[in-house]
């Protein structure tokens, strides 16, 4: 009995001992990865927190999943990913200050920011100091010759707006149009090109300067008159998530019956609990996946995400790519890891499996909208709100 005992205890301590040496080994491999900082500068608080809190989220879900895999080969090294983010509050001048400690960290590929004013006030130090930004922002300035250093991240309001006004006229009768826009450079600068793209398509386009400060709360006196108008649409251009609700709430309660649309991504729970059932038909851009395209690699994403945070967020389909551009692209030219002049050459030629959805590849277009692949190829997915949840009603894409 003793000697069987024995025998046991022996077993037992020889399995602890070669469980904690391979855990040890595990942990070693780790340890001796060299890491791979990628940055975030952009909004994750006040209004617009979603469009900011989405890409962070995004970023930190699959960084965690890669490492956890064992790290990112990229040439003769293996990195872990570390995600180093800024909240720059929706304000340029925070965010020239998050670009510039990101160059100080020695980060060469940047995620955000998120608003135009951002975008364009950090292209000064992202220029000077070797860095490849991925805005979701939408002049084009920012990403035509002599620009090359600003990677539009998803698809531009120029390129969805007319996409979705072609639809809506061909597919639910759309003639009159009306806009409306916070007085905001980056809402505004959106409404303008929406209202061309409506004339280009022959749409009559009844209100076009109406505006609203971005504070607002009560939006009965600015949506009134254009109610009056009783257009088929009404367009939220570059509506902020926390404000799509009320307006929406205030133009149904004001008796308007058309159709309301958004080419900016919105978030479902915010509609739901702002709007509720008085959100239902609401059209905008929605995240790039659809379950009738998503990959298993896709489906495990949001599993993982919604388990990380306790929700998901829609547009989070769209913010999974920028990392995965950053990494594949690396792969491809491992140069690139501390030269950004490496990475701008593998743009032109640059392909790879697209992980997220079903037939699909990775690559830069932007060639017909900024003369120059400064845009990740990522789906149009066109989205219309019903009952606390987006469906689909087309998917595109852009050249």
């Amino acid at each position: 009995m003793i000697n069987r005992r024995s025998t046991l205890k022996s077993l037992a301590l020889g399995a602890v001992s070669f469980l904690a040496i391979a855990a040890g080994g595990a942990f070693s491999a780790q340890a001796e990865n060299k890491e791979l900082k990628i940055g975030f500068v952009g909004v994750t608080s006040g209004p617009a927190a979603a469009w900011g809190t989405s890409n962070v989220r995004s970023m930190q879900t699959r960084a965690d999943w890669l490492n956890e895999a064992g790290g990112v080969k990229i040439g003769e090294d293996t990195y872990n990913i570390t995600i180093v983010t800024f909240d720059d509050q929706k304000d340029p001048k925070r965010a020239i200050a998050g670009m510039e400690k990101m160059a100080q960290e020695g980060i060469h590929y940047v995620v955000g920011p998120n608003v135009d004013d951002g975008a364009a006030a950090v292209r000064p130090v992202a220029e000077s100091k070797g860095i490849i930004y991925f805005p979701y922002a939408f002049p084009k300035a920012l990403y035509t010759p002599p620009a090359s250093n600003a990677v539009l991240g998803m698809v531009a309001n120029y390129q969805s707006g007319p996409a979705i006004y072609k639809y809506l006229k061909e597919n639910k009768g759309v003639k009159k149009v009306a806009f409306i826009a916070a007085n905001e450079s980056d809402p505004l600068s959106q409404r303008d090109s929406g209202v061309a793209a409506a004339k280009e398509l022959g749409l009559e386009v009844v209100a076009e300067k109406d505006t609203y400060q971005n504070d607002t709360r009560d939006f009965t006196p600015v949506l009134t008159p254009i109610v009056q108008l009783k257009p088929d649409l009404l367009v939220l251009s570059g509506v902020a998530p926390a404000n799509a609700p009320l307006l929406i709430r205030a133009a149904r309660e004001l008796g308007y019956e058309g159709l309301i649309s958004a080419e900016t991504a919105q978030d479902a729970t915010v509609l739901q609990e702002g709007a509720g059932e008085l959100a239902n038909g609401f059209i905008s851009v929605g995240g790039a996946s659809t379950p009738e395209i998503r990959t298993p690699v896709m489906e495990e994403f949001i599993d993982r995400y919604t388990k990380k945070f306790g929700e998901y967020n829609d547009e989070s389909n769209t913010k999974v790519y920028a990392l995965e551009y950053i990494i594949e692209t690396l792969k491809a030219n491992p140069k690139a890891i501390d030269n950004v002049d490496e990475f701008k050459k593998t743009m032109d030629t640059f392909s790879a499996p697209n992980p997220y959805a079903k037939d699909s590849t990775l690559k830069f277009v932007g060639a017909t909208s900024f003369g120059q692949k400064r845009q990740l190829s990522v789906p149009m997915v066109v989205t219309e709100f019903k009952d606390g949840a987006f469906q689909t009603l087309f998917v595109g894409e852009v050249d």
